[in-house]
């Protein structure tokens, strides 16, 4: 294992990460210094190998999926009108349009949508840094288990499958741990129906539980939000400016 000193500073850890991992992207969040190591999925092992052996990342704290289906976008209009209320949705956010449909655009597509994400501590430096990689196949999302370097991280895998259906192939368990056994689909997915594909209940007559088409339809909740602050008056003033222009 490379010696370091026992609190190796953000700036050290990000110079060591950039030489050992030449063509990975280095990048940390500022101010929090929260650095994260983004490989190629075929990398992503070897990477984690490294990590634990020669730079002394002890413990993986997590394991976890993302969806960037809807990465940059926002559905919601946040500009306020001169009563001081916030108003609702434009209806372009995830779950309202399928994967490579959406009404932003193909630019506000992003070009890569699964990725794992772990989240690794060293004890004896004193440091965290994050690994992530996004899967080559949006279709069948596959990235390599980290069991073998974390066992610890065998029920995590099986979190972001379940949800994410992202698969850890090398897992030495690999099934859904949240979700019933006969569930149909990934719910953490951003295009996964937000009142879902089927509802359960139990029935008295028939005495089991049944699965049911959803009865609920869809819709979108507008909250209608009143805030008295002195912005809402100078939104105001501009608005009354404008049309003074406009005369």
């Amino acid at each position: 294992m490379v010696a370091t000193s026992s609190n190796m500073s953000v700036s050290d850890l990000v110079a060591r990460l950039q030489a050992r991992f030449g063509d990975a992207a280095v990048t940390v969040a500022q101010p929090r210094g929260e650095v994260t190591l983004e490989v190629a999925p075929d990398q992503w092992l070897a990477a984690a190998n490294a990590l634990h052996d020669d730079f002394g990342f002890e413990q993986c704290v997590d394991v976890s999926g993302v969806d960037y289906l809807s990465f940059g976008s926002d559905e919601w209009d946040t500009d306020v009108s001169s009563e001081g209320f916030s108003r609702g949705v434009e209806g372009k956010g995830a779950g309202r349009f399928a994967w490579g449909e959406s009404p932003n655009g193909v630019a506000a597509t992003p070009q890569r949508r699964f990725a794992a994400v772990a989240h690794l501590l060293s004890y004896q430096h004193n440091q965290r840094v994050r690994l992530r990689t996004f899967a080559a196949d949006d279709e069948l999302p596959v990235v390599a288990s980290l069991t073998s370097v974390w066992p610890g991280v065998n029920w995590f895998e099986r979190e972001a499958f379940d949800l994410y259906g992202i698969v850890f192939e090398g897992h030495p368990d690999l099934r859904r741990i949240l979700t019933d056994y006969g569930f149909v689909g990934y719910p953490f997915r951003k295009d996964f129906p937000l009142i879902g594909n089927v509802e359960v209940r139990y029935d008295a007559e028939k005495k089991r539980v049944v699965y049911e088409p959803v009865s609920i339809e869809p819709r979108v909740l507008v909250p209608r939000v009143i805030r008295d602050d002195a912005r809402y008056e100078t939104a105001a003033g501009e608005t009354a400016q404008r049309n003074e222009v406009k005369k």
